[in-house]
Formats: structure tokens, sequence, C-alpha cells
């Protein structure tokens, strides 16, 4: 808190000019007079300083703005609620965009594959079906890639994007080789998957370059259902790896969703379900979708790798930078 003290020219005491004589009181108080005249220049400097200044840290990032993108991890999707009501969900983006100060965007499709990011007519997982029946966060008829790229070029100052996406990709994958016959992706196996997954990923954070968007990517990596589990470990990780690949090569930064749920697991045995991570089902078990903890960790790793960026080493102050 800032404090101002004024000074202010009293008439001298008369008992005191008798002892000491006029003239002293009288430069005394001609002293005291140019104090106050000082202090009060110096004050209305201050004052004219503080009405300038940002009356809180979200002015710092006034009109700047973030672009979140991909599947219903980012979305916030919970099966135990009420879908017609985009509000009712709430995914790591917002919980970001309130801790930095900046608006979110959050345009992200539950089930939304690579492919059906790019294309109306790619493959997708459930996306497209979703859209048909619900509301997204934010509305739009074209595929979220070009939502995307005509998003940033209207919206120069957006200063952060994010990505989750390649889940979908896998539960595809997993559902064409359960049908009978088997459906389009199942011959491709899982490494031709996964392959096509990092293709399409790349041509994604190409897309978003493309645009003149120089500000910051976060690519957020998937966390394991179940870290004792070598299949679930496994599957997350080889998810990871195309995503963080296909990143890397497009000068993207990676928040491991991992890493983030990785220490809160193992108080529970590595289980992610048992440590409240994962959204709770009426059967007992749970469902894949991140609860607010799980929630909060994401938007946690994605605001620690922003805060990286700068030598302050605070994500507000990272973003604002780059204005």
């Amino acid at each position: 808190m800032l404090t101002l003290e004024f000074v202010v020219a009293r008439a001298p005491d008369p008992a005191y000019t008798r002892a000491i004589g006029p003239g002293l009181p009288a430069v005394v108080g001609r002293i005291c007079e140019m104090k106050v005249r000082l202090f009060a220049l110096l004050s209305t400097a201050l004052l004219m300083a503080l009405a300038a200044a940002p009356a809180s840290a979200s002015n710092l990032s006034q009109g700047l703005s973030y672009l979140a993108l991909g599947d219903s991890v980012p979305f916030g999707f919970n099966p135990l609620v009420d879908a017609s009501n985009p509000e009712n969900f709430t995914g790591y983006p917002e919980i970001v965009a309130q801790r930095v100060h900046v608006k979110d965007v959050n345009a992200t499709c539950p089930g939304e594959a690579t492919g059906g990011f790019l294309s109306l007519t790619g493959t997708d997982n459930v996306c497209r079906p979703y859209r048909s029946a619900f509301p997204l966060h934010v509305s739009y008829s074209t595929s979220q890639v070009d939502f995307a790229v005509a998003y940033l070029r209207a919206h120069p100052r957006t200063r952060l994007v994010t990505l989750t996406l390649g889940a979908n990709d896998f539960f595809r994958f997993q559902k064409d080789c359960a049908a009978t016959p088997p459906g389009p992706t199942c011959a491709l196996g899982l490494g031709g998957v996964l392959a096509v997954m990092q293709a399409n990923l790349s041509t994604i954070f190409g897309a978003i370059r493309s645009t003149g968007y120089s500000g910051l990517i976060v690519a957020v990596t998937y966390y394991s259902l179940n870290y004792a589990d070598p299949a679930s470990v496994g599957g997350a990780l080889a998810l990871n790896a195309a995503m963080s690949a296909a990143a890397t090569a497009n000068g993207a930064l990676i928040a491991s969703g991992f890493d983030a749920w990785a220490p809160v697991a193992a108080t529970a045995g590595g289980d992610s379900c048992a440590a409240h991570l994962l959204i709770a089902l009426p059967d007992g078990t749970c469902d894949v979708h991140p609860t607010p903890l799980g929630r909060d960790l994401l938007a946690s790793a994605v605001i620690d790798k922003v805060a990286t960026t700068c030598p302050e080493d605070n994500a507000v102050i990272c973003l604002r930078a780059r204005d």
C-alpha cells in the first residue's frame, strides 16, 4: 500500500518567536510552505501514475484471446450432465483463461478425430453426430481447422492456442476392428493409425502457422487411466508420442497431461479413477473424462508451460509480453 504524507505549515508559536527572535520562524514557515507545495506536486504525479496503471492483473491482458482446439477433454465433457446446454461443461481452457486473464474461445468438439478435424468428410469418431444433436461452446458450420484458421486471421491479438487431439483416432480404430465386417481404419493396424494421426496433426499445426499466427501453441498430451496398468500407460504414451512429434516439428510446446496426473494417481496405487481424477459413474466405474481435479491439473500444466517462455516465469506476463 502506498501512503502519502503531507507536511502542513503552521503559524509559529509566539513563545517560540520570543525565544529565538522573529527571523528564524519566518524562514521555517517558508520552508514548510515549500514542502507543502513540493509534496503536493509529488502527490499529484503519483496519483496520475496510479490512475494510468492497470487496476488489476486482468487489465494486463485486456483484449488478448486464447483459442482452444481439440476433442472432449478440453471441451470438458461429462456424461452425467445435460448436453443441451454447453455451459454445463467446463474444460481446462476455461480454467487457463481465468487464471491468465484472457478471453478463451473453446472450439473443441467431443469425439473429434484428426481426420474429422481437417475435413467434414474425414474420419470421425462421434463429433459430427454430437454436433448435429447438441451445441458446442462455439457455433460454426465448417471443420474445426477451417474455423481455427478463420478465427486466427480475424483476431491478431490471439496469444495462445492449445490442442488436445488424437485419442478418438484410436477409439475409432477400436470400433472398426470390433465391427463385422471390420471398418476402414482397422486395415491400417495400430501403427498405421498412429502414423496417420501424426501426419494429420502436423498438417493442423502447419495450418495454424499458415495464418501468420506467431504466438504460443501448446499441445496438451493425454493422461493414463491407470498408471499401474502397462496397457493403459502404453496406449497413452503411444498417442502422446505422435502428438509430441508433430508439435515439436512445428514449433509447438508440449504440456504433459501424463506427467501432471502421475503424482496424484500414485496416491491411489496409480489408479486415476480411485484418485478422483476421472468422473465416477453410478455403476462404480469411471468415465474416461477428467473430474474438476483432473481438469485443473491439466490447466496448471498449460500455465506452467507458458510461464517458461519468458524470464519472469509468469504466464500472465509472458502472454502480455508478446503483445
